[in-house]
């Protein structure tokens, strides 16, 4: 893998240290200490990540989700990974590791010069690959992981998916362009700004570029909820369902935690329950959430109905 970084020196390092080594199942044992976020979800700490990750990878990839439980984005993109890896049903198993709880990995993680968190990595037959750096609505993630196997089994590290299974997201599509290449890397390594304008050039040459316009999207919700405490937000719309500005900013939170519908079913609420000014800020906001999805998806063709309904 291009990029890999090997861990086998760092395992066999911990193998020399007293305490080091993991208690219970190797490479091919069931998920060991199972998070609350599903069977195929287990929460890894200083001790037990060659156990869980690094032996665990020679027998299927490992997802690491390096996170903190002050690190907002953390909980808006924890909540997807977990629901994709329960989907996925052991084809790849998801790794959490809270960075303040477990020193070592948290330095191992800046070692590899990460600075910010929420941090994926990938680990593959004891491979490490920087994947993902910061938060991200659950369509961009699950593209990303689609793809990301996608090019492991092109690479010859995965075997190709069995016959009959469904090819992953935009695995025979054509090479991005490089404008569309640049976007998406600088969205992957968390530059908002290089994104924005990269999808604006795009946008420049074709208005009606359905991916610019989701990464314009993307983009702006991100900037959005990077001040956002999803808990607190969640609760202050509960206490305040009349305040438009508090349910907009609930329904963000819930967009990048891959709640689209109920983020949609808010603001259509919002819209029916107000008028004049406020009834506009919520239209406005729902339509602008609508760009995040491809158009034709059943989501938003049933939001954009209950929309017409609330407004006539």
């Amino acid at each position: 893998m291009h990029g890999a970084i090997d861990l086998g020196a760092r395992q066999s390092a911990a193998r020399k240290q007293p305490g080091r080594q993991a208690q219970g199942g190797g490479a091919g044992a069931g998920v060991g200490a199972p998070a609350a976020g599903g069977q195929y979800v287990v929460d890894v700490t200083d001790q037990t990540f060659n156990t869980e990750v690094v032996e665990r990878s020679q027998s299927v990839p490992v997802l690491v989700d390096f996170w903190a439980e002050w690190c907002g984005p953390c909980k808006q993109l924890g909540p997807i990974l977990e629901k994709l890896a329960n989907e996925a049903a052991g084809k790849w198993i998801l790794a959490k590791v809270d960075i303040d709880a477990n020193p070592q990995l948290g330095a191992y993680m800046q070692q590899m010069g990460v600075r910010g968190i929420p941090f994926v990595a990938a680990v593959v037959a004891g491979q490490l690959l920087p994947f993902l750096n910061g938060a991200a609505p659950e369509p961009q993630v699950r593209q990303a992981i689609d793809q990301l196997f996608e090019a492991l089994r092109k690479e010859g590290i995965l075997p190709d998916a069995p016959e009959g299974e469904q090819p992953a997201a935009g695995a025979d599509a054509p090479m991005a362009d490089p404008v569309t290449q640049r976007a998406e890397d600088a969205l992957q390594r968390g530059d908002l700004d290089g994104a924005k304008a990269a999808f604006e050039e795009l946008l420049a040459a074709d208005p009606r570029n359905p991916q610019a316009k989701q990464g314009v999207a993307l983009v702006e919700l991100s900037r959005r909820v990077e001040s956002l405490d999803p808990d607190r937000t969640l609760q202050e719309a509960a206490a305040k369902p009349g305040d438009v500005q508090t349910q907009i900013r609930a329904a963000d939170v819930e967009m990048v935690s891959g709640l689209m519908e109920q983020a949609f079913d808010r603001l259509v609420s919002a819209v029916r329950a107000t008028a004049g000014d406020d009834r506009d800020a919520a239209r406005k906001h729902l339509l602008s959430l609508f760009d995040l999805l491809p158009p034709d998806d059943p989501r938003v063709t049933k939001a954009r109905r209950s929309l017409q309904s609330a407004l006539f």
